[in-house]
């Protein structure tokens, strides 16, 4: 919406402010500001001048006039002209040197076609009042010589043009902005649809509602022995222009500004071109109908809205008309037809034949039903003003009843919704400044007029939850303008907003008193800590899979991993499945990375996978949202939703330790996925024991199953090679796959006490068939070794000949440590020998060199 600044000051009685300032009013009231149009304010030196002599210059390919100008000083201006629109005695605006035009074009004295020219004389275009370029601009002949042109044109205005949201329907009008600025700047406003239509004596054309459901309000007026020559003037045609609107012919140019002006769109029709009743009604099969655009439109039956005379339709209601009835050169008999429509049908309707127009874009938003008596009399009028024409006393007014509704709400209801106290005059007025009713709540009569309320609206829960004594009650009847007014949350908002945002109190919300993290979050945060100290990088993907991807890992036929949940609504026909297992989405990111030239890398994610119960409902039941779900409902959506543990997954390629100056690095193994594995558990207070398994999608002879206790809680390894192949992974990738929900915590992980003495080492190295899981020696020293073993650790595997043939040797060192004492040789070779017996005895170990 475009607004020029002169024409608001028609209708609110602004003190001497900027259109900056208008704006900035404005946008504090809640209105979208897009720029402010400056016009003229660069115009100067541009005068009336008449013109004495007209001499044309022959010789030249278009016609040169070189004039005689009287601009008010000692002797004329000689000009030279290209238009021929004006003759000798013409006042016309004229620029003289030194002046300058709109967008700074300077104007001065110069010889052309072998005359001196001293300024130019100016069309309507070159003054910025429209987009006339035919010729001169001819003033009338009444018009004071020498008259500055800036201020007797008033080229100097500022437009503020407005994005004005869909709720806000008013605003599509000088009158819903005016009372807007009138409000933010608590001044008196004049509504210019405050006028009061003469009796009607008898009716014009017939008409008729057939259909109330597209059309409540229907209204004809009738202008006789209009002037078809007759001209918009130059101040309509120039806030036309600048409201956005192109300037056609006067007749067309009345109903756009009153438009304008009101927020009414109006249609007028050539009366010699109708034929019978004129009634209004839905498109029934087969019809169509010629739009002034000279499109053949296809009309929707039962669903467009017409405006038929007996001919059948002569326009697309609130949208466009038809050629058929449109006013011509010859119209002297002109039907104004104004209208409420309904504006989901107007939508329907200009959405499905993608016509959008000025008219269709208020209907569908909502327009003031009770402006289509005063704005078809405000045009007749106008037709009468400027066009000559005789406005005729009848009307024909065709309506269907239609009850107001009122709103009823606590006075203080606005002031609890801001989190500041507003007091019942407050609220009361300001609803009355937007053009409410308000009456008191604790009088019945008062509230219901002194009849059965028809439309009485009590908002919901709101009104239950902020019940108060009656007195402070009180009941609203919006403005017919404000059809976006429909509850008490609407007024609410009304109040807050011409209050001023800026005056709420900004208030932080209190938190409220909770237990902090679970031991389950808790553990997540300190694994993802871990990993990422350990070199991973976390990464999030999308929960989304597809079978290819189960395809990929080499899952078999009957793997509990390819029953997957399917979407509805998958965003990608690739992906419409739920994921079963994290490696997809970390081994196609890994991919990525890998083909954007980063070699190394080593990634993890934690999430949930899910996993569908056995004998789960295909679809959970789809409820209600007026009540709160019963139990056995909330147990039967349970009972259809899949099983979503929490599992943490990592891989990683390329070097685990980086080479550099210090030398070769390490490349990743099977053995850090294993490792990655350990440090999640060591989080949890959890040691892991290592068992080779075969499980896809991992290397048959580096895989580790994972156990706490009897309890399987992951794998890790290398993956195989067919997997390594399908996804295109670096050789020897490895993965490592938990469920963090398998886990045992019993409450928080107890920090270790910090020993006071010494530490004492021993080293043994252990002879053991080479099919032996290194775990299971390891579990073997660790209990042979008893309460004194602090820690264990691998530091070497041999399987040279010293080790002989089918065996190898793994060398240990073991940490001991008392907590109360320093322990002796004798000690600690004990505890050695305890550990080496019981290995011996488990897995046959000897010591290496015995």
């Amino acid at each position: 919406m475009k607004a020029p600044l002169s024409w608001l000051r028609e209708y609110v009685d602004l003190p001497p402010v900027t259109a900056q300032e208008v704006a900035d009013r404005l946008t504090a009231a809640g209105l979208t500001l897009e720029r402010i149009i400056p016009y003229g304010h660069d115009v100067k030196n541009v005068v009336v001048g008449e013109v004495l002599e007209v001499e044309e210059l022959a010789g030249f390919k278009k016609p040169i006039r070189h004039c005689k100008v009287e601009v008010g000083e000692a002797t004329p201006r000689e000009i030279v002209c290209g238009a021929t629109n004006f003759v000798a005695g013409d006042r016309v605006p004229v620029v003289l040197p030194g002046g300058v035009l709109p967008g700074g074009f300077e104007v001065g004295a110069r010889k052309t076609y072998g005359r001196m020219s001293e300024g130019m004389i100016c069309s309507e275009r070159e003054l910025g009042l429209g987009d006339d370029h035919d010729g001169i601009m001819v003033l009338p002949a009444d018009t004071p010589i020498g008259t500055d042109v800036v201020e007797l044109l008033g080229l100097r205005d500022d437009v503020i043009e407005m994005e004005i949201s869909p709720d806000i329907s008013y605003a599509l009008s000088m009158r819903g902005v005016a009372r807007e600025v009138a409000i933010a700047f608590d001044v008196p406003f004049h509504d210019p649809a405050g006028l009061e239509p003469p009796t009607a004596q008898g009716s014009a054309w017939p008409a008729r509602i057939a259909d109330p459901t597209a059309c409540d309000r229907f209204v004809l007026r009738e202008a006789h022995g209009f002037d078809p020559e007759a001209t918009s003037p130059l101040w309509m045609r120039v806030r036309l222009n600048r409201a956005g609107v192109r300037p056609v012919s006067l007749a067309v140019d009345i109903t756009n500004y009153v438009m304008l002006e009101m927020g009414q769109p109006l249609h007028a029709f050539d009366r010699a071109k109708l034929t019978g009743e004129i009634v209004v009604r839905r498109a029934e099969p087969g019809e169509t109908l010629e739009t002034l655009d000279h499109v053949v439109r296809t009309l929707h039956p039962g669903e467009d809205i017409l405006i038929t005379d007996e001919s059948g339709p002569i326009s697309m209601a609130g949208t466009m008309g038809g050629l058929a009835t449109e006013i011509s050169d010859d119209t002297v008999d002109i039907v104004i037809e104004a209208a409420h429509f309904s504006a989901p049908g107007i939508s329907r309707e200009s959405r499905k034949h993608k016509l959008i127009s000025e008219s269709s874009k208020r209907f569908e938003r909502g327009v003031d039903r009770e402006l289509p008596l005063v704005a078809s009399w405000r045009a007749v009028r106008l037709l009468a003003e400027l066009g000559g024409a005789t406005a005729q006393p009848g009307v024909t007014h065709a309506e269907v009843e239609v009850s107001p509704a009122r709103i009823a709400i606590p006075a203080d209801y606005p002031g609890r919704v801001a989190g500041a106290p507003y007091s019942k005059e407050t609220v009361v007025r300001r609803l009355e400044q937007l053009g409410c009713t308000v009456a008191d709540g604790s009088d019945p009569a008062v509230r219901t007029g002194g009849v059965e309320p028809t439309a009485v609206i009590t908002g919901g829960e709101v009104a239950s939850k902020l019940a108060v004594d009656g007195d402070d009650m009180i009941t609203v009847t919006p403005p017919s303008w404000r059809t976006d007014l429909t509850d008490p949350n609407d007024l609410a908002e009304e109040v807050i907003r011409l209050e001023g945002y800026a005056e709420l109190p900004s208030v932080l919300p209190k938190a409220p008193a909770g237990a902090g993290l679970t031991e389950e979050q808790r553990l997540r945060r300190r694994v993802g800590r871990a990993l990422a100290g350990a070199g991973y990088v976390e990464v999030l993907s999308y929960p989304f899979i597809g079978q290819a991807d189960l395809d990929n890992l080499q899952l078999p036929a009957d793997d509990p991993r390819r029953h997957a949940m399917r979407l509805a609504n998958p965003l990608s026909d690739d992906e419409p499945l739920m994921r079963t297992t994290l490696l997809p989405g970390l081994l196609k990111t890994l991919v990525r990375n890998v083909g954007r030239g980063f070699s190394d890398v080593a990634l993890f994610e934690t999430g949930l996978v899910f996993r569908p119960r056995e004998g789960a409902p295909a679809t959970a039941p789809v409820l209600g949202v007026e009540r709160r779900p019963t139990e056995e409902e909330l147990a039967s959506i349970a009972a259809a939703l899949p099983d979503q543990p929490q599992r943490v997954a990592a891989v990683l390629a390329g070097e685990f330790d980086r080479s550099g100056w210090w030398g070769s690095g390490r490349q990743a193994s099977w053995a850090d996925a294993v490792q990655a594995a350990r440090q999640v558990a060591a989080e949890a207070g959890i040691e892991l024991s290592v068992v080779a398994d075969q499980h896809e999608p991992w290397h048959p002879g580096r895989c580790a199953a994972l156990y706490v206790g009897d309890t399987l809680v992951g794998h890790a390894g290398e993956l195989h090679p067919r997997v390594i192949e399908a996804y295109g992974l670096p050789p020897r990738t490895g993965a490592m796959e938990l469920e963090l929900s398998r886990l045992p915590l019993d409450g928080p992980v107890q920090a270790p006490d910090v020993p006071a003495y010494p530490v004492a080492t021993q080293d043994v190295a252990l002879i053991v068939p080479d099919f032996t899981p290194e775990a299971d020696v390891a579990a073997a020293l660790r209990d042979g070794a008893g309460e004194l073993l602090e820690s264990i650790r691998l530091f070497d595997v041999y399987t040279g000949s010293q080790a002989g043939e089918g065996h190898k040797s793994l060398a240990y060192t073991l940490r001991f440590r008392a907590h109360d004492r320093t322990l002796t040789v004798e000690e600690t070779t004990a505890a050695r020998d305890a550990a080496v017996a019981v290995a011996a005895d488990r897995v046959g170990a000897q010591l290496r060199g015995a």
